[in-house]
C-alpha cells in the first residue's frame, strides 16, 4: 500500500500527477534558435526574469547591452558565461540576434524533490565498521537552508549562505535540514541511553556546507542555484568540498547542452566536486501512457552527475526485498535521452533531522516520528528532534554520504572514478515486477525494475568502498549513455564515447555496468538487457513511448513536462511515502 503527497505550484496532495504540456512547434523560439520556447507568447510590455548566456563570460559591455533594453542585472552568473536578469519581454527578441549572446532562457523556479533499517540494506552499517565516517569531506547541501543548531548537525555546518533574499540560512521549510542529516547527522539526540536506535547519517563526520536556495515555501530560481554551485567551487580548497548535493529540480525544457542549470552542474563536476542529484518524484505520471518514463528533471537529465532514484525498503534490514518507488521518475530524460537514473538508493519514509517550525513539519503531522521509534517507554509523545519525508531527495544524499567515504579512504579518486565504482558495484539482484497500491485513490501501479528505473542497480556502500578496479581519472569517462531507438529494427541500444569506461572497448570487459549493447527489442530477448523485458517504452507490446520520448505520432523534440504552465515546478516534495 503506498501514499503519496507532494508539492507543486499550488499547496496540496493532488499534484502526484504530473501535467504535461505538448508544445507542437519545434524548440526554438519563433524566429530565433537562441531563444528557450517557453519565452514565447509574452506581451512585450511583460517584465520577465531571464538568464542571458554569451559566448564568453560577461563584462560590463555585455551587461550593458542588456540594461541599454530596460534590463536590470540580478546577479552575476560567469560559471556559465551568464547573467540574470529583468527586462521587457519586448526586447528579448533583439537581445537574441545580437551576436554576443548564446542562448537566453527564464530564470526557472526549482524545488526539492521530495536511518534507518534501509540504510542496513545499502551496507552502511558494514561500511561504519571499516572506521570511514567522512572525517575531512566538505558536502555542500544546496537547499532550503540547514538548522544549525541541531544537536546532530550543530559542529559540522562549517559555512552558511543565503541566495533567497530572505536573510536567513536557517531552514525554514524542512527539507535541506532533513537532508543534511541523512549526508551528516551524527545522532547525537538519539544517542542517549534509553534509546535502542540512534539516527546517524551516512557519513557523521563530514563538513555541512550550507548553501541556501530554496525559500521558506520550499521555492527558489535556476540563478539561485547556479550562484550557489559558483560559490561552492570558490570555496572548494577552503572546506576540502568533494560533494554537490541537489536534492531539487524542475522540468527539462531544452538540452542539457544549453541548459544552464546543467552547464553550472558540468562546470562543478569538471573542477573536480561530484554532483549527486535527485531523479525527480514523477515515476507515477502516465499523462502520456507511457508508465512514468522520460519524466528526469533537470540537472539530472545531465550525463555527467550522478542521479539518484529511490527504492523502498520494505522496513526490513535485507535488502533481497526491497522495491523501486512508483513516484520515483524514470528515463531516459527527455530531448537528449541520456540513461538516467545512475542508480538507486533508499528515500522511502526516512527518518532524519528536524527544522523545528518548518512548514513542512507544521502542515503534515503524519511526517512526525513517534518518540517509541527510537526510545524506550515514549509510546505517545511526538519526537522535536526528528521527522520522516520520503523521494528522491532523501535517497541523493544516502549516495552523497557514500561518497563522503570514499573520498576519506581514498582522496585522489577523481568524480568520474567514483562514480564508476558506485555504478558498478551496485546490486542487481532486485525483484523485477512490483506492485502498490494508493489506499487514497485506489490506484494499483505497476512497476519494472529495469535500466530506466534503477539503472545500474541498488546502492552497496561496503562494496564501493572494496573495489579497486582502476579507470581513467579523465573528466567524463563516467558519462551516463544515451538511448536510441531504431524503428527499422525495434532495438533500443545504448550509445558511448570510445573512452567511456563503459564502452565496448575497455579494460572491464564482460563485467562493465550496462552489459551488452542492445537493450531490448524485437530482435533481442529479455536476457540482452541489464533487467527486464521489452513491453515498456519501445518494445513490441506497447507504442506508448513513441509519441513521448520519440517516434512517429508526435515531433521528438515536442514535449515538456510542467504542471499548468511551463514555467511552474516540475519537481515535488514527497511528503508520506509508498506503503
Amino acid at each position: 500500500m503506498e501514499r503519496q503527497t507532494c508539492w507543486g505550484a499550488a499547496w496540496g496532495r493532488s499534484c502526484f500527477t504530473l501535467c504535461a504540456v505538448i508544445l507542437t512547434a519545434s524548440l526554438a523560439f519563433a524566429g530565433s534558435p537562441k531563444m528557450s520556447k517557453d519565452l514565447e507568447g509574452k506581451n512585450s510590455s511583460d517584465q520577465v526574469d531571464v538568464i542571458v548566456q554569451f559566448n564568453q563570460a560577461p563584462t560590463a559591455k555585455h551587461h550593458q547591452k542588456v540594461t541599454s533594453k530596460g534590463g536590470n542585472l540580478k546577479q552575476e552568473l560567469g560559471l556559465v558565461k551568464s547573467g540574470a536578469y529583468s527586462l521587457p519581454a519586448g526586447a528579448l527578441d533583439d537581445l537574441a540576434n545580437d551576436p554576443d549572446v548564446a542562448y537566453i532562457s527564464p530564470d526557472r523556479p526549482v524545488m526539492g524533490s521530495g536511518y534507518s533499517d534501509g540504510f542496513v540494506a545499502v551496507n552502511a552499517d558494514v561500511a561504519r565498521s571499516y572506521g570511514y565516517t567522512g572525517q575531512g569531506i566538505g558536502v555542500a547541501v544546496i537547499d532550503s537552508g540547514i538548522y544549525g543548531s541541531h544537536p546532530d548537525i550543530s559542529g559540522h555546518v562549517v559555512y552558511s549562505q543565503d541566495f533567497t533574499g530572505e536573510g536567513t540560512t536557517s531552514d525554514k521549510y524542512g527539507h535541506g535540514t532533513h537532508v543534511a542529516g541523512i549526508i551528516g547527522g551524527d545522532g547525537t539526540d538519539s544517542a542517549c541511553s534509553n534509546c535502542f536506535r540512534t539516527y546517524k547519517g551516512i557519513a557523521e563526520n563530514t563538513k555541512l556546507i550550507n548553501l541556501r536556495v530554496l525559500n521558506s515555501l520550499g521555492f527558489g530560481t535556476d540563478s539561485n542555484v547556479i550562484a550557489a554551485i559558483q560559490k561552492a567551487i570558490s570555496l572548494k580548497s577552503t572546506y576540502n568540498i568533494r560533494i554537490i548535493n541537489l536534492s531539487l529540480g524542475r522540468g527539462i525544457f531544452e538540452s542539457y547542452k544549453t541548459d544552464p542549470l546543467t552547464q553550472a552542474v558540468e562546470q562543478a563536476w569538471k573542477a573536480g566536486i561530484l554532483v549527486v542529484v535527485a531523479s525527480g518524484n514523477y515515476g507515477r505520471d502516465n499523462s502520456h501512457n507511457n508508465n512514468g518514463y522520460a519524466t528526469i528533471t533537470s540537472p539530472g537529465n545531465d550525463p555527467y552527475v550522478i542521479t539518484v532514484g529511490a527504492m523502498r525498503t520494505m522496513d526490513t534490514q535485507t535488502r533481497s526485498d526491497d522495491a523501486i518507488a512508483s513516484y520515483s521518475s524514470k528515463g531516459p530524460s527527455l530531448l537528449d535521452h541520456v540513461v538516467k537514473p545512475d542508480l538507486v538508493a533508499p528515500g522511502n519514509l526516512v527518518s532524519s533531522t528536524l527544522a523545528p517550525n518548518s512548514l513542512l513539519y507544521n502542515l503534515y503531522s503524519f511526517t512526525w516520528l513517534p518518540l517509541s521509534a527510537y526510545k524506550n517507554g515514549n509510546s505517545s509523545t511526538t519526537s522535536a528532534d526528528y521527522f520522516t519525508l520520503s523521494g528522491t531527495s532523501m535517497a541523493a544524499p544516502v549516495v552523497s554520504g557514500a561518497a563522503a567515504l570514499m573520498f576519506e579512504k581514498n582522496p585522489s579518486l577523481t568524480p568520474d572514478q567514483v562514480k564508476a565504482r558506485l555504478m558498478k558495484t551496485a546490486f542487481k539482484n532486485l525483484p523485477l515486477y512490483t506492485t502498490a497500491t494508493d489506499p487514497v485513490t485506489g490506484i494499483t501501479y505497476n512497476e519494472q525494475a529495469d535500466i530506466f528505473t534503477v539503472g545500474a542497480g541498488y546502492l552497496d556502500i561496503a562494496a564501493a568502498l572494496n573495489n579497486t578496479d582502476s579507470a581513467s581519472s579523465a573528466v567524463g569517462v563516467a558519462l551516463s549513455p544515451s538511448a536510441s531507438y531504431n524503428a527499422t529494427t525495434g532495438q533500443v541500444t545504448l550509445v558511448n564515447g570510445s573512452s567511456v569506461v563503459w564502452g565496448t572497448s575497455v579494460v572491464w570487459g564482460t563485467s562493465v555496468v550496462w552489459g551488452t549493447s542492445v537493450v531490448w527489442g524485437t530482435n533481442s530477448s529479455s536476457q540482452s538487457v541489464v533487467w527486464g523485458g521489452q513491453s515498456v517504452v519501445w518494445g513490441t507490446s506497447t507504442n506508448s513511448g513513441f509519441s513521448v520520448v520519440w517516434g512517429t505520432s508526435a515531433a521528438p523534440m515536442s514535449v515538456v513536462w510542467g504542471c499548468s504552465n511551463p514555467l511552474t515546478y516540475a519537481s515535488s516534495v514527497l511528503v508520506n511515502g509508498d506503503k
